[in-house]
């Protein structure tokens, strides 16, 4: 029987199966688990291509979380699978294998991240609730998860001027993942194909061109 995870306090442990319940309901139902030096990182798609000639971008949701210092894994697990330990409320049991996802294979870089002019956390809010509206309007209700997939990539797929050219996926992430809570100004950097948002609950990875639209975080001040 595999090890549980050892959460640091029983609000975490909550904390992780509220985004692997996130994760699930967005249909990749597979969640990616990495941990080192008391810190798991909990990987999950909003949006992930399927084979070739899926114009669905890669748009990725983590959540960083204290766990028991000795843990150490990188693994991919089906994420309705991970449930709460009867006799510890601290520990997320673990099912017995592992899975594997296509988009688990592409990890963004460790080092290399410049920071960009940010975000409203306001704007992600209102470009979110409209594609998924404008999604809502396209989807037949008859139609096939191919259609559906269609109709997705296109809208979330599209360059937003609002974000910076990101793809309108990266604002669903945001609110798919429950990372918007209240005003924020969400903190953007870019490093070789990659954006990350970070936003205080989260942050949204996409993987593709590098927002255009975006400056450089300039210094200010009197120079010494």
């Amino acid at each position: 029987m595999p090890e549980p995870l050892l959460f640091a306090d029983a609000q975490f442990a909550a904390d992780a199966l509220t985004f692997a319940g996130r994760a699930s309901r967005l249909g990749e139902d597979a969640v990616r688990l990495q941990a080192r030096g008391g810190v798991l990182a909990m990987t999950a798609a909003a949006l992930a291509p399927r084979g070739l000639g899926d114009a669905t971008p890669t748009v990725l949701g983590m959540r960083a979380l204290s766990v028991d210092p000795d843990l150490i894994c990188d693994l991919v697990v089906t994420a309705s699978s991970l449930r709460l330990d009867e006799e510890d409320s601290r520990a997320v049991v673990l099912p017995e294998t592992a899975v594997s996802a296509a988009w688990s294979g592409i990890a963004p870089p460790r080092t290399g991240w410049a920071a960009v002019e940010g975000i409203e956390a306001a704007t992600l809010a209102e470009k979110a609730h409209g594609g998924m509206a404008r999604v809502a309007r396209a989807v037949p209700t008859d139609a096939g998860e191919e259609a559906v997939r269609a109709v997705r990539a296109t809208i979330w797929g599209a360059p937003e001027p609002e974000l910076g050219d990101l793809p309108l996926g990266a604002a669903f992430a945001a609110v798919s993942f429950g990372f918007i809570s209240g005003e924020e100004t969400v903190r953007v950097f870019t490093a070789p194909r990659w954006t990350r948002l970070s936003l205080r609950r989260g942050h949204v990875l996409v993987r593709g061109p590098v927002a255009s639209g975006l400056t450089a975080v300039r210094t200010t001040g009197a120079r010494g």
